[in-house]
């Protein structure tokens, strides 16, 4: 299904707490951006919350600043003003929280989706998901104003939500059904029956869930989403210069301003909530407050009185999706691996990977982004995610695996894991980069409160396994409440005489294996706490090893799709490798592919997608990608694959390319020329059909009497194009057609004569000699253009080479060959009175016409289905390509199926179809010929279906397999007859089937 007009935002704010990884969030937007995730005027800006703790109102403030004021100096002012915001759509998007199992936050958590539709190959992380719900469903059809969404959720949405926008104002919360008991630890809405926010609860008690329960017995869980109309936007941004809300925004903190922290739903939404006073608003805090903070509770009541003021009287309403879903993504190891992976599911669930072995990864197992070499065993419910692995690897149930690189597989090899959490991250210690190793248990608990767990067991356990004691982790002075998970000093950063690996942390598995080496190497080693690695995450560095680690297993996908001749189109990856910098990597393989092949199939297609990296490196900036294929540098690439030597001319062809990559117009020129090599080999495959073409000598005709060949046009009827090269050999083509009279008469044919003149005379026009085009051909040289087709006589004069009548590669003059073998020279001269162009196969049946008569005045017999293999040979040397369904058509009589098998060399079979009797007259009583007076340029239209043939675009494919099945079902119609007609007959041209034969 065709997908739906989106959003055309007008600001994508991204704001995040990590300030050092605002140019990094910044340019993934622009990925995004250029993946046409994003419209491309959009204004694109990363934000870092001025302080980490302005919480999420005050983030959603800071970064409506922002865009205002970015809008405000585009629109020429000196000022922000709020008119900006009449005229956009703005999106925000926030980050929120630290995220155990991504270091880059819940926002680019890659999950295990596939988006074979998508315009360019990638990853799909939670935040392309949340674009998407944003964009095509509940974005469409609002008014101007501003949407806040939070990326610490998955959303699901139907395409069509239903959501009235009539008279809309105020701000409006998406809400999405939920459980009752999933609701105790989450917020929930409580309306009246017209939608509108009547109070908000967190973690209500039961008596208040209940109250907010639908008919269904469904909840309204608070999804994270929220849409301020312009005029309450205007009311919220005006907010930002009065204290102490002025330190929700980096003016405040600019000029000195104490940071206060907001949430976007109990305070700034909260106090439009109908039931909710101003005494109690004003008294009560945040649950984003944490037990203890009675410091910020005057500061805190401030701001909400200045948030009543401004917001109080703009209405809150409740767009409720009841067949959505919302999942809040927890630090549960247990829950997170569930919703990555598919306990139901037949088999695994591989996703933008390459693997080796799939038979060793179980059922309801993900594998996201990964390549894997040899033997790597995966159990049930565990995912890899951005892993490099060379087996033998063992990793049982249970267990998430992420950002391992091949120098770290052998720490796995001969292990079991097993309910863990292992990972590889990267970070910047005191300033230079390095790698640490963490390593948790799946019921690990990571609240700060209590003593909690570590690898599946109590600290208790834990120490008495280990031999780590409680000093190794906290300092002497720490308090007990503050001795947690979190900063337990366990992760190795630095070993003062080695490189540090996951062993390090994997020996806590089996502690006693090496007699107690790896505690003291442990404790060697400077060690730092979880909460102490996330300031030295460096985010920057694990996302460009996960974009490398992508194109790894990408290249290998490409050389596989090629090799193995999988209808899988590559344009999505040429596409993400062009827009991300890794053409050249690209462009390398395929190279690799098209030398290393003995297919002449594969490397064709191999130089078409070279063709395709080059015409989208242009962007569109340099000419269209049809043109002509003949420039004096490319001669020399060329003669190497004419002469067969595969490996030189693609090594020759890359010698060139180089010369082409600086502006787009020689981009584009250059793509051309590999589409000419392309040619070149398809060419070659197909001239294998020489192999079909065989002739027996007879008695040749006396010099001057005439040979005589004339055959009717042809109409099909279905399969046309699946007989074109190289689908005909790649996919197996098929075509029903017949043969037809015009008028009454055989619009196409040839005639030929020996004459005792050691020349060619060639003529081509109507019947009558005296209106003919005539051309002498004296010497060779008069033949060169022979295979330049719109040269004139070029198809006749490549007819008399393809007959082996002169060859203009002999050292023997054309007059010593005419001699030698035939005693003087021919005229030829061929005809067809139906318009250039019309579309009923003439060049080619003109083709098979001259063939046989000249075959047959040189003193030998052709059959039909040797003429037929010889007409593709020859207009594979006259360069116009074509296939077969033109011939078969035209040259074999009545109604008839052409095949050709998905192999070379290739051979095309004709069956003729027995009808009823009677149907040939009902065909010719409903059948009409008009001639519209527009041409069909058939090389033109041949360069376009094959370039999207090679490009094996998913539509191009699917049409392709179903002309074949559907030529299958029209054979079969034919033999059963027409069904009783309902329209009287009425006056037609002639259009019966006839046979077609070459005589004299």
């Amino acid at each position: 299904m065709e997908q739906p007009k989106g959003v055309d935002w007008t600001v994508v704010i991204l704001t995040c707490q990590y300030k050092d990884s605002v140019e990094v969030f910044q340019r993934e937007l622009e990925v995004r951006q250029k993946r046409e995730q994003i419209p491309a005027g959009t204004l694109l800006l990363a934000v870092e919350d001025p302080e980490t703790c302005v919480g999420s109102g005050g983030a959603t403030l800071n970064a409506l600043l922002v865009a205002a004021e970015h809008l405000s100096a585009r629109a020429g002012f000196t000022v922000v003003t709020s008119d900006v915001l009449h005229s956009a759509w703005i999106l925000i998007l926030h980050m929120g929280r630290d995220f155990p199992f991504d270091d880059c936050g819940r926002a680019f958590t890659c999950l295990p989706v596939e988006n074979p539709r998508a315009p360019v190959e990638a990853t799909v992380c939670n935040l392309d998901c949340l674009l998407d719900v944003m964009s095509y469903r509940l974005g469409p059809g609002c008014p101007p104003g501003v949407w806040v969404c939070s990326t610490d959720m998955r959303l699901s949405v139907p395409l069509n939500p239903g959501i009235s926008w009539d008279g809309f104002r105020g701000a409006r919360v998406i809400a999405l059904p939920g459980s009752t008991a999933y609701a105790r630890n989450h917020g929930v809405y409580l309306t009246d029956p017209q939608g509108l926010v009547l109070d908000i609860y967190y973690r209500g008690t039961e008596a208040e869930i209940r109250r907010c329960a639908r008919p269904d017995g469904r909840v309204p869980l608070v999804s994270g989403v929220t849409f301020f109309s312009v005029e309450t936007a205007e009311h919220l941004l005006a907010t930002h210069v009065s204290p102490p809300l002025d330190a929700c925004t980096y003016m405040g903190l600019d000029s000195g301003a104490q940071p206060v922290q907001l949430s976007l739903f109990f305070d700034i939404l909260l106090c439009m909530a109908r039931n909710v006073s101003r005494e109690d608003f004003l008294a009560g805090q945040p649950p984003e407050i944490r037990q203890g903070d009675t410091d910020v509770a005057g500061y805190l009541q401030g701001a909400r009185a200045k948030l009543w003021r401004e917001l109080r009287d703009q209405p809150l309403t409740m767009a409720y999706i009841p067949d959505g879903s919302y999942s809040y993504m927890t630090s549960s190891a247990s829950e997170f691996l569930h919703s990555l992976t598919f306990p139901g599911a037949p088999g695994p669930q591989v996703v933008y990977s390459q693997v080796e072995e799939l038979q060793l990864l179980e059922a309801g197992s993900s594998v996201i982004s990964c390549l894997l070499e040899g033997p790597v065993q995966l159990g049930p419910g565990s995912v890899l995610q951005h892993c490099h692995l060379q087996g033998p690897i063992h990793i049982g149930a249970g267990c998430f695996v992420s950002g391992l690189d091949t120098t770290q597989s052998k720490a796995l090899h001969g292990l079991e894991l097993r309910d863990v959490v292992l990972q590889g991250h990267h970070m910047r210690l005191h300033g230079n980069p390095s790698r640490v190793f963490t390593l948790f248990g799946c019921l690990d608990s990571w609240e700060r409160q209590g003593t909690g767990t570590y690898l599946n067991m109590s600290w208790s356990e834990f120490f008495q396994k280990t031999g780590i004691r409680n000093w190794d982790l906290w300092d002497p002075d720490t308090p007990p409440a503050e001795r947690h998970l979190l900063s337990a000093r366990l992760f190795p950063v630095l070993h003062p005489s080695r490189a540090l690996g996951p062993r390090d942390m994997l020996w806590m598995l089996d502690p006693h294996e090496d007699g107690g080496k790896a505690l003291w190497a442990w404790r060697a080693s400077w060690r730092l706490s979880w909460e102490q690695l996330q300031p030295r995450l460096d985010r920057a560095a694990t996302l460009a090893s996960r974009r490398d680690l992508f194109f790894r297993q990408a290249l290998r996908k490409a050389r596989h799709v090629l090799q193995d001749q999988q209808d899988l189109s590559l344009r999505p990856l040429i596409r993400a490798a062009v827009s991300e910098g890794c053409a050249g990597p690209l462009l390398a393989t395929l190279d690799q592919v098209a030398a290393g092949t003995g297919d002449p199939g594969v490397a064709a297609r191999a130089l078409a997608c070279v063709a395709d990296v080059l015409g989208c490196w242009a962007e569109g900036r340099g000419g269209l990608r049809s043109g002509p294929a003949a420039n004096p540098d490319w001669i020399r690439p060329f003669s190497y694959l004419e002469c067969g030597d595969l490996a030189g001319g693609v090594e020759a062809l890359a010698q060139e390319r180089d010369k082409w990559l600086s502006r787009p117009a020689l981009l584009v020129r250059a793509a051309r020329h590999y589409e000419g090599a392309g040619q070149i080999l398809i060419r070659q495959a197909v001239m294998s059909a020489q192999h079909f073409v065989s002739t027996e000598p007879v008695e040749p005709p006396a010099p001057g009497q005439w040979v005589v060949a004339e055959c009717p046009a042809r109409v099909d009827f279905s399969g046309g194009w699946s007989d074109t090269p190289p689908l005909a050999y790649e996919l197996g083509g098929a075509v029903v057609g017949m043969a037809v009279r015009v008028d009454g008469r055989r619009p196409i044919g040839a005639r030929a004569r020996r004459i005792l003149e050691p020349t060619l005379w060639l003529a081509m026009g109507p019947r009558q000699d005296e209106m003919a085009m005539k051309i002498v051909c004296q010497s060779l040289d008069d033949l060169q253009d022979y295979c330049q087709p719109h040269a004139p006589g070029a198809l006749l004069k490549a007819a008399f080479i393809c007959a082996g009548i002169v060859s203009v590669h002999s050292k023997l003059s054309l007059r010593e060959q005419l001699l030698h073998t035939f005693g003087g020279g021919f005229e030829l001269h061929t005809w067809s009175e139906l318009p250039h162009g019309s579309g009923l196969g003439t060049s080619s049946i003109l083709a098979g016409t001259a063939l046989a008569a000249l075959q047959r005045a040189a003193g030998r017999m052709v059959g039909t289905e040797a003429l037929i293999h010889a007409v593709l040979h020859l207009e594979q040397v006259l360069t116009t390509g074509g296939g077969w369904q033109d011939q078969v058509g035209g040259l074999m009589p009545g109604i008839k199926i052409g095949r050709s098998r998905a192999q070379l060399p290739l051979k095309v079979e004709v069956e003729e179809i027995t009808v009823p009797e009677g149907f040939v007259q009902t065909l010719n009583d409903h059948l009409l010929l008009v001639y519209t007076g527009k041409t069909r340029l058939a090389r033109n239209l041949l360069q376009d279906v094959l370039r999207s043939w090679y490009a094996r675009l998913p539509a191009v494919v699917e049409n392709a397999h179903g002309l074949v099945q559907h030529t299958k079902e029209c054979a079969e119609a034919f033999r059963q007859g027409p069904r009783e007609l309902q329209h009287p007959p009425g006056r037609s041209r002639h259009l019966g089937p006839e046979p077609a034969a070459a005589g004299e």
